[in-house]
């Protein structure tokens, strides 16, 4: 265990204090709650005499001890409400050790604290609890961090340190209590989802995370060791593939919020583990897919925003449909001048050295198309634009085109300068898909470590037959971010993947009180 602070050893030396008066400082019978700090503070009539018997519990945040009677704080899940003590109401009898010494002298902020009384309004105006019973329900032995504000009116000790408010996000909630927002809105754009999609009578499904074959995307994956079976497992970088062997076997609308794993570099946009929902409906196709992206999404900030116009930085982005829409070789004309439609690998990377952009010699023609559109056009697009009929390189997944040779039908949603979906109308011819899945493992021997694997089980379901599908996958992290106008994805993330922790370093928590 860490060395112990100076506050550290004093909460545990009023711990055993507490233990010491008989006082259990983590009780174990349930705590009948049935208020709440935001309900009240919005709803208390005093005319109405409401409020009148309640219960709540949350963390001391501050204490003003005055003699026989105090003010103090509590903070429960959905805010803040002040408790007024007096020391003979919550200590009827002889006895006044609860307020005299644990109230007054052993308990802390931070710690859990249950409260009954009724509400009214003090002198000041301020609505508050006036408390007849006080119980501690659990002592706090780290201090959290308590922002000072001093004579210049300059805050310190504030936990605004983003690496230790990822790896401590238990203390961010509590003293940052305005992230929480954040995580209510993202379960709001779940909701969104999942209702709309059981609306039209879609079967939420769940599929492998380990996968003996990895597939469905273009990325690097994770791989572990089964020891009884003794084969290698991959974690999945999606879950297309078995999705779509569902549509085989005759489900005809099937989604997932799965969790998906990616063995690459980590940004502001990048996790390794992330979630995406992804969706399979028989019978559709590209173009249908995407109006039904434009409807799910204006719904998803209509609900959280009441608006399709969400302000992300210093962008007001309106979801309002119809979206833009460009072919990927138009918005490359658009931005570079340039027309690459006709243009051979050599061409294209003659193309990427005039417009310096660093191409790998590994790459093929579709990932040097991918890199000039990632370079030059995607950080344009801020306002909600699809981006389709994709070079069928790029793409071998997706069903060629119906009336563009060389082409599949496939798009992507680009907002505020970042995909946000991928869809396609699906590959479902099995002679052509096991060619695409050839020309992966070409592209893989050339070193290009994002190739996708051969995988004869989802082929042989193909030769079972598959119906015309359209398929999509959506970032819901990326999507949070821009929902909740959040800078990173570790933001919209509770537990981002971090670095591991130097020995002894534990900055930010533990403030001065």
């Amino acid at each position: 265990m860490a060395q112990l602070s100076e506050q550290e050893i004093v909460r545990r030396q009023n711990l055993q204090k507490i233990i010491d008066l008989g006082i259990n400082p983590y009780p174990p019978e349930l705590f009948p709650v049935n208020a709440y700090a935001a309900d009240i503070k919005r709803d208390f009539k005093p005319e109405e005499g409401n409020f009148q018997d309640v219960v709540l519990a949350g963390r001391m945040m501050s204490n003003r001890v005055m003699g026989k009677a105090s003010f103090a704080e509590i903070q429960d899940t959905t805010g803040r409400i002040q408790v007024y003590i007096n020391r003979d109401q919550i200590c009827p009898g002889e006895d006044k050790t609860l307020y005299d010494q644990v109230f007054k002298h052993l308990l802390d902020l931070g710690d859990f604290i249950g409260v009954k009384g009724y509400t009214f309004i003090t002198k000041t105006g301020e609505i508050s609890i006036h408390a007849s019973e006080l119980v501690l329900l659990s002592k706090s032995l780290k201090p959290l961090p308590v922002v000072k504000i001093d004579a210049d009116g300059v805050a310190h000790d504030e936990f605004k340190d983003p690496e230790q408010r990822y790896r401590q996000r238990y203390v961010d909630l509590v003293v940052n209590p305005g992230i929480r927002k954040v995580f209510r809105d993202r379960t709001t754009m779940y909701n969104t989802m999942r209702n709309y999609l059981n609306q039209k009578g879609y079967l939420e499904v769940e599929t492998p995370v380990l996968q003996p074959l990895y597939g469905g995307a273009a990325a690097r994956p994770f791989k572990t060791h089964h020891n009884t079976l003794d084969m290698t497992l991959y974690m999945r970088i999606a879950n297309e593939l078995y999705l779509k062997r569902l549509i085989v076997g005759g489900i005809e609308g099937v989604y997932e919020f799965s969790k998906d794993f990616r063995n690459e570099g980590m940004s502001r946009f990048h996790n390794p583990e992330f979630t995406q929902v992804e969706l399979y409906v028989a019978y559709k196709d590209y173009e249908w897919m995407m109006n039904l992206v434009e409807e799910v999404i204006e719904k998803v900030a209509l609900d959280i925003h009441g608006d399709t116009k969400v302000q992300v930085g210093d962008h007001l982005i309106d979801f309002k449909r119809p979206w833009k829409r460009f072919t990927m070789f138009e918005a490359i004309q658009h931005f570079t001048g340039i027309d690459i439609s006709e243009m051979d690998e050599a061409q294209l990377r003659e193309t990427a050295k005039k417009l310096n952009i660093h191409i790998d010699g590994k790459l093929g023609k579709g990932k040097i198309i991918d890199e000039i559109f990632g370079d030059k056009c995607e950080a344009q697009l801020i306002q909600p634009t699809f981006i389709t009929d994709y070079p069928v390189e790029m793409s071998p997944l997706a069903k060629k085109h119906r009336s563009k040779p060389g082409l599949v039908e496939r798009f992507e949603a680009i907002c505020n300068g970042k995909e946000i979906c991928n869809a396609f109308s699906e590959l479902n011819d099995p002679i052509d898909q096991r060619e695409r899945f050839e020309e992966q493992l070409e592209l893989g021997k050339r070193g290009d470590e994002e190739a996708m694997m051969l995988d004869e089980d989802f082929l042989r379901a193909l030769e079972y037959g598959m119906p015309p599908t359209a398929g999509l996958g959506i970032g819901m992290d990326r999507l949070a971010m821009i929902m909740t106008n959040s800078n990173s994805i570790q933001d919209v993330i509770f537990f981002p993947q971090m670095k591991p922790e130097a020995q002894g370093k534990e900055q930010g928590a533990g403030g001065k009180e």
